[in-house]
């Protein structure tokens, strides 16, 4: 049997040869009482399980002596399907009718509640100005497509049941049409790129995506450059796919990861001239903007497409690109 360390904070587990070879999340299972192996892996997902203070995948083969640190207050919460709560919150609402709300979603602003995020939600927002939302989705009604938190632009999401349906098998047809608008760090290689890459989740960091060289799901996004400067481009995005973090993932790929983006790259310090690195500094998020939505209205079949202005963060910062960082 291991050994165990109690601590305030965290189980602290020690391997001995018994436990040598086993898998992490196996292993975790065995020794926490009451931790079963899906939790053990979804504690894994959220960063609550260590070994050697370096995080590992769930297949990580453990060695005799490595100690295992496992925090379980990092237990995601279990979904459930009790509705989301009406609360009194900003939202900017582009158009609605019996069967869509289209939005303009404020970066910060997670879509629905998960864990980390019950409330102060977008649903949460429009269901308290007395929005109806589709009754399909436990937790998450009306919602048939994302953004990331930091994200900001259009998402639309669904009245009715029937609004649902219909726009959700439009967007696995792919006649769901997305369009961003972007800022990266670098210069991305040509005018205009296709990337076809497939994304999987990440093997050490569950929280992240990555490109993969096989399985993964097929992943397409088309690049056009509107405008070019000394460290950075503004761009227009296409995406084909609507894979997890696909824009942030494959513009990292490309080696030009999106200005302020954390976990692909866009905040690494480079040696640069003083103007690049204030630029920098004035990105508080990815500056990544869903700018256009296009697809057919659910009840009519007739094609709408709405269109937004950038948000004042990345108006800002891409003046001061184009006072200071001209090429």
């Amino acid at each position: 049997m291991p050994r165990v360390k109690p601590s305030p904070s965290q189980i602290t587990l020690t391997v001995t040869e018994d436990g040598a070879d086993q898998r992490l999340d196996r292993f975790c299972a065995a020794n926490v009482p009451g931790l079963s192996r899906t939790q053990a892996q979804s504690l894994n997902a959220a960063g609550g399980i260590r070994v050697d203070d370096r995080a590992r995948p769930d297949s990580y083969a453990l060695s005799s002596g490595a100690t295992v640190s496992i925090d379980p207050a990092m237990l995601p919460r279990p979904r459930t399907d009790a509705a989301p709560a009406p609360q009194s919150l900003p939202v900017t609402v582009v158009f609605e009718d019996d069967a869509i709300v289209v939005v303009n979603k404020a970066p910060g602003v997670v879509v629905h509640p998960a864990h980390g995020n019950w409330d102060g939600t977008l649903v949460n927002a429009l269901l308290g100005r007395g929005t109806v939302l589709s009754s399909i989705g436990g937790d998450r009604p009306g919602v048939v497509h994302r953004l990331d938190k930091d994200t900001s632009g259009l998402i639309v999401l669904a009245k009715t049941d029937h609004a649902h349906r219909a726009l959700s098998a439009a967007i696995k047809s792919h006649e769901f049409e997305k369009t961003y608008h972007a800022i990266v760090v670098g210069n991305v290689r040509a005018r205009r790129v296709s990337i076809d890459a497939p994304i999987a989740r990440h093997p050490v960091h569950r929280q992240k995506m990555t490109v993969v060289s096989n399985g993964g799901r097929p992943a397409r996004t088309e690049v056009f450059v509107v405008d070019t400067y000394f460290h950075f481009d503004y761009i227009r995005v296409t995406t084909k796919t609507g894979r997890t973090h696909q824009i942030r993932v494959h513009m990292a790929h490309e080696g030009t990861p999106l200005l302020g983006d954390s976990t692909y790259g866009g905040r690494k310090r480079r040696a640069r001239a003083a103007t690049f690195e204030n630029i920098v500094r004035q990105m508080p998020r990815h500056a990544l903007h869903a700018s256009r939505l296009s697809f057919a209205h659910p009840e009519s079949g007739a094609r709408v497409s709405f269109t937004t202005a950038l948000p004042p963060d990345m108006r800002f910062v891409l003046e001061a690109i184009y006072r200071g960082d001209r090429a």
